[in-house]
């Protein structure tokens, strides 16, 4: 028998919906799903059980943003999550100056609910510092979490266990898409005098550069339309611990200029403020960029890059390690397996081979993932070299037997260019949103292409659509 250890709380008005939401998290059972018809009965259910993640819906009253505004103020350590009408863009924006740290359309979707939820969690662990790898794994791990043989991952490890001690020294991590720069965070709060004290993450990338301010400093009440009452930002839950700043190479300049100040004076404005207030805490910095061009280029400031940089870290992409290529297998497979019911053991010597000499542009989160599919769909124990997608082949020149990812071929009595150039690039584009777990933004860089273009061609082929065909086939 599996014990739940992870409880979500659903808030809404419509039994109907409530059932199906809890319906659709019940299916994995480590979740504990609790329901409330509104806010006055979550408020009970809050004050006797220990919850995770919010589920709420906004009441046409208003009512459901006053509820997660209280919420967020009295329980920092719970992600709440708002369930809004697809395509309302005044109610989004709302609903996060209020506190949700996600959103999921209505009429609800079982895929959307699983992703969403899912991720709420990671930030959950993040927030209160409750992420423990599980034992059988840590034992192989070179440091937490972080599995390596090759040399350059022991001075990493040994150079994090160094600056981790130090507690104070603002640290920049950097290293491509998928490398581990949260594991390394992760890692240097777990090892220093902070460690028991929040590690607060901020993904720059992913907030509007409009929210991320409020996001990071707070703000008045009154400081803006909807500000209803004051909300304290990250870096007041930070304070004492550790402020994790992932993809700061995003950041707009004038934040960088308040940043400074933060780093320079210990010490920040909420927005609609005039009153300073003192921090402390140390600050870790992420990104996949290479700052010293953006300084050259003009679009991050040197003086931030060098208050940032007092150490820097730098993790070696996958392909300048292929050797912990089968301990990385072996690890996420033992992870994979503890809760699936899938087969899978093993690698066959032939596919590792095939695996050490692809240029994983996705680095190890790419791994991670192509674990992650093989597990769900092989109902098998050994990965053969048939088995493989088609890129990681056509890598190593071995024609594949078949596509991984069906998209439907047109019928012509001869060969169309045009619509041959456009399939293949449906794949492209298909196997790059996979490979980055459907972050629009990644894949982009991965396909060295605009974010915008990408978008745009998602749009005009309907992409999105076959991706969660994709995904469904995977549950």
């Amino acid at each position: 028998m599996v014990i739940p250890t992870k409880t979500i709380l659903m808030v809404h008005p419509e039994s109907e919906k409530r059932e199906y939401v809890q319906n659709v998290l019940l299916e994995n059972e480590i979740f504990n799903v609790e329901v409330a018809p509104h806010p006055e009965t979550a408020y009970r259910v809050l004050e006797n059980m220990n919850i995770h993640v919010l589920l709420t819906t906004i009441f046409s009253n208003k009512e459901g943003l006053e509820f997660l505004e209280k919420v967020t103020k009295e329980n920092s350590a719970i992600v709440p999550v708002a369930c809004l009408p697809s395509g309302d863009q005044d109610s989004i924006v709302q609903a996060l100056r209020a506190g949700a740290q996600y959103y999921i359309n209505t009429p609800f979707q079982a895929q959307e609910i699983r992703l969403i939820v899912q991720r709420a969690l990671e930030v959950f662990e993040h927030k209160t510092h409750q992420w423990t790898p599980d034992l059988d794994i840590r034992k192989n791990d070179g440091c937490y979490g972080m599995v390596g043989a090759n040399k350059e991952m022991h001075k990493l490890f040994h150079l994090i266990e160094k600056v981790a001690m130090d507690g104070e020294s603002t640290v920049l991590v950097q290293g491509e898409s998928g490398v581990g720069k949260e594991l390394v965070a992760q890692a240097l709060h777990a090892h220093s005098p902070r460690q028991n004290q929040r590690l607060v993450p901020i993904n720059c990338a992913a907030i509007p550069d409009e929210l991320l301010e409020s996001e990071l400093f707070g703000y008045e009440k009154g400081a803006f339309t909807g500000a209803n009452q004051a909300k304290q930002g990250r870096l007041h839950y930070a304070n004492k611990g550790t402020l994790f700043l992932d993809e700061i190479g995003d950041m707009n300049p004038s934040l960088q200029a308040k940043l400074l100040r933060v780093l320079e004076e210990r010490e920040f404005e909420p927005v609609g403020s005039v009153k300073s207030h003192k921090v402390d805490l140390r600050v870790v910095a992420a990104t996949r960029c290479h700052l010293e061009e953006e300084v050259n280029a003009g679009n991050f400031r040197e003086d931030l890059y060098y208050r940032l940089s007092v150490v820097p870290i730098r993790i070696p992409p996958l392909r300048e390690r292929r050797d912990d290529i089968p301990l990385l297998l072996e690890k996420f497979i033992h992870l994979y397996q503890r809760n699936c019911k899938g087969s899978l053991k093993r690698f066959s010597p032939q596919a590792v081979e095939i695996l050490k000499k692809y240029s994983w542009p996705g680095s190890v989160r790419e791994l991670k993932s192509l674990v992650q599919r093989l597990s769900i769909l092989l109902e098998k124990e050994t990965v053969d070299l048939e088995d493989l997608p088609e890129q990681f082949l056509r890598e190593a020149n071995i024609e594949p037997a078949s596509q991984e990812i069906s998209i439907p071929m047109a019928q012509h009595t001869e060969i169309d260019f045009n619509t041959q150039v456009s399939e293949f690039e449906d794949r492209l584009i298909l196997q790059a949103l996979i490979a980055s777990n459907g972050n629009k933004k990644q894949a982009a860089h991965n396909l060295n292409i605009k974010r915008t273009t990408l978008m745009e061609k998602i749009k005009k082929k309907n992409l999105d659509k076959l991706y969660l065909q994709y995904l469904n086939n995977c549950v």
